[in-house]
């Protein structure tokens, strides 16, 4: 989903309901990634940031970050492939998601995410965040709404959700999310982000399939070069 089809008056009980072009609301759910190794044209399969940024990665591993937005159709569709290519991604690859926000209203939504990686509940829930939202079409875009769905969960204890979400460094979670966001002039979502230096999405690589070997063929690109 682009930037510019976010529409403030379409974020009520809906969200999942985002008007979008006809080319965008059609799209296919992305694939699992096959075949042989790709040729890359910059510029047009991704973009190379001017200025790098530094990865939490480590030594010796490669970041790959998942930008996106628990409302999008679009990351929605691509969770289950992309989880699956987590899963068996190599091991100098490192991966992290981040969720956008294109507005104030998208806030809920981060500190949702945060919160239940601060309490090592992604594993468990992420997943059903998407499901809560595209299927149940619960509309958890309140801080009340999300604290309510998230005391029916099982495994969560109320009260330290209540205070991871509302924990005194959850701010500088969302100003470094937003940074990292515009860091990589991320235009739409979802998007990957490539070893600090490179930026794709499935608007330049032609789809989210695609995107996932834009950003295979860069990670060989990046063991070669280091």
């Amino acid at each position: 989903m682009k930037r510019r089809d976010f529409n403030l008056s379409t974020l009520t009980a809906g969200m999942s309901a985002v008007a979008l072009p006809a080319a965008w609301a059609q799209a296919p759910a992305a694939k699992a990634v096959a075949g042989p190794p790709i040729k890359l044209s910059e510029g047009k399969d991704y973009n190379r940031l001017e200025r790098p940024q530094a990865s939490e990665a480590g030594a010796g591993k490669i970041e790959v970050i998942e930008f996106f937005w628990y409302s999008c159709p679009h990351c929605n569709a691509f969770e289950p492939t992309f989880a699956n290519w987590v899963k068996n991604a190599p091991k100098d690859v490192v991966v992290r998601r981040i969720p956008v926000a294109f507005n104030d209203s998208f806030a809920p939504q981060q500190r949702l995410f945060f919160t239940l990686e601060a309490l090592n509940l992604l594993d468990s829930l992420h997943a059903k965040v998407f499901q809560a939202v595209h299927v149940d079409k619960l509309p958890l875009n309140t801080d009340s709404s999300i604290q309510a769905w998230a005391e029916k969960q099982a495994g969560v204890d109320k009260t330290k959700f209540a205070e991871a979400y509302k924990s005194f460094g959850m701010a500088s979670k969302l100003r470094r999310a937003v940074q990292l966001q515009n860091d990589f002039k991320v235009e739409g979502v979802p998007a990957l982000g490539i070893a600090g230096r490179f930026y794709t999405d499935g608007s330049m690589a032609g789809s989210m399939e695609r995107a996932l070997q834009v950003t295979e063929a860069l990670l060989a690109q990046v063991r070669q070069s280091n």
